[in-house]
């Protein structure tokens, strides 16, 4: 078993560039503002030959434990007892602060294992810092710099001597049981046939990114589905910055959830920090599959909303939308089918998208919502067979036949899905460029109601067939 290193210390002192480059990612947001990081992020990292789990936390500082600080401070204090190592980091240019004492003094108390980390130690003014943190009490400081790669290999020979060799490497099992003798697998057996349509795995993990504006509660709901408090919440708004990926366990199946950053409207972004959230969190929605729209049941539907849900659908993700805050509306019934019939309205493209009323606060609807991802996730991976799409083309065709442009009639020859995640369908034509979009959402709104599609973006492609006569001169 790997073991789970985290990065301690105070604001600014490069914790989340070391943790990108164990990861050998940019995950977490690297910035010159103090306090960029928040919330605790776990990630698979690899130094040389060790291999473990770092953790990325926020700067310790002092306050109460109400303030938004304090709140920080508390999810560091967890990381560090689920920690089976400390990489405890100071600034070798600014040398050992009060603050560097003081929290030393709760790493040296925690009872674990403890790596001094004097990081941007690239230039010689860095010297002093270095040699003053051997007052820190915690060993001999290792002077990093974990913007350009230097001194990894010493911090590498720290871990290891302050884990033990043991623990570093454990005893590998001999593999060779778990792989069958070259008698027992026939050549080519594990390939797929690509003809055959896989039905849906209800055991394949699942990821799910969690959007909306600020202060929707996307971190308490989050909260509320994992039954822990994992993510940094509170009533100011604009508190989560990073996209934070949480593993969980639902009936059995392993779920990704991502909570983002809240999006404001473009024109309001002016920081760099908050572009570089929304970034992230742009990011999270491209790599998800359903994504959760939060809406504030109070003041839903406004115009950013509607721009999210276009982005997600534009994107090709499969969306869900939760009306959170549910517990403060006096006429739920009444309001539920307001706010059902304004998303059909609202969202046309994709018909019979999925809402469910939940309150991340008392975590009401939350089985309602989970399944509602799963019936949404089911639909985003279907897919129909040609001879059946082929059968309802003949019949919508008879029905409503392609508009005349210029006074030539339209001819459509077959349908096929070429893909799904989300439903993809093309049209062989006689003149693709002049098909009108009417047709076409005629076309996808009936796939959707005769192959029960509802809630998810459809792609129609059209394509004409090659004339093998095109480039041939007439013969005389």
């Amino acid at each position: 078993m790997a073991f789970k290193l985290a990065i301690i210390g105070r604001p600014n002192v490069g914790k989340s560039t070391l943790f990108n480059r164990l990861a050998g990612k940019k995950l977490a947001l690297v910035d010159d503002t103090p306090g960029v990081t928040r919330d605790r992020r776990t990630h698979a990292a690899r130094l040389y030959d060790l291999s473990f789990e770092v953790v990325d936390t926020a700067g310790f500082e002092t306050a109460g434990p109400e303030t938004l600080a304090g709140r920080m401070r508390r999810q560091t204090e967890i990381a560090i007892e689920e920690a089976d190592v400390i990489v405890f980091m100071m600034d070798a240019r600014a040398g050992l602060l009060p603050d560097d004492r003081a929290f030393a003094d709760i790493v040296r108390r925690s009872g674990k294992p403890v790596v001094l980390v004097a990081n941007k130690s690239e230039s010689r003014a860095a010297e002093g810092g270095t040699l003053e943190a051997w007052e820190a009490g915690l060993g001999e400081p290792i002077p990093i710099s974990a913007e350009h790669g230097q001194g990894m290999p010493d911090l590498r020979d720290a871990i290891v001597e302050a884990l033990g060799e043991a623990r570093c490497f454990p005893d590998e099992e001999d593999d060779a049981a778990d792989f069958p003798a070259e008698s027992d697998v026939l050549i080519g057996e594990d390939i797929a046939d690509p003809e055959t349509e896989a039905a849906y795995d209800e055991t394949k993990p699942l990821r799910i990114a969690v959007v909306g504006r600020p202060n929707a509660g996307k971190s308490t709901l989050i909260n509320a589905l994992i039954g822990e408090e994992r993510l940094l919440t509170g009533p100011e708004a604009g508190i989560t910055r990073d996209s934070i990926s949480v593993d969980w366990q639902w009936q059995g199946r392993t779920v990704r959830l991502h909570d983002t950053a809240g999006m404001r409207r473009k024109a309001k972004v002016q920081e760099k920090l908050e572009k570089l959230s929304v970034a992230d969190g742009l990011r999270a929605i491209r790599f998800a599959e359903v994504v959760v729209i939060v809406l504030d049941a109070t003041i839903p539907f406004e115009k950013q909303d509607l721009q999210i849900a276009d982005l997600i659908i534009r994107e090709g993700r499969a969306p869900v939308i939760a009306f959170n805050k549910w517990d403060l509306i006096d006429n739920p019934q009444q309001l539920l089918a307001e706010l059902r019939e304004k998303a059909e309205r609202l969202l046309p493209q994709v018909r019979g998208l999925r809402s469910v009323p939940v309150s991340a606060e008392t975590g009401r609807g939350l089985d309602k919502l989970m399944q509602a991802i799963v019936d949404t996730h089911r639909v985003w991976n279907s897919r129909v067979s040609t001879g059946r799409l082929n059968r309802w083309l003949e019949g919508i065709l008879a029905h409503h036949p392609p508009p005349a442009v210029a006074g030539r009639r339209l001819k459509v020859k077959y349908i096929t899905q070429v893909k799904a995640r989300p439903p993809g369908f093309v049209v062989s034509c006689s003149r693709p460029e002049a098909m009108p979009q009417s047709y076409i959402r005629y076309l996808s709104n009936n796939l959707r109601e005769a192959f029960d599609l509802p809630g998810v973006p459809i792609r129609i492609a059209l394509r004409t067939s090659d004339n093998p006569f095109a480039n041939r001169s007439r013969k005389r």
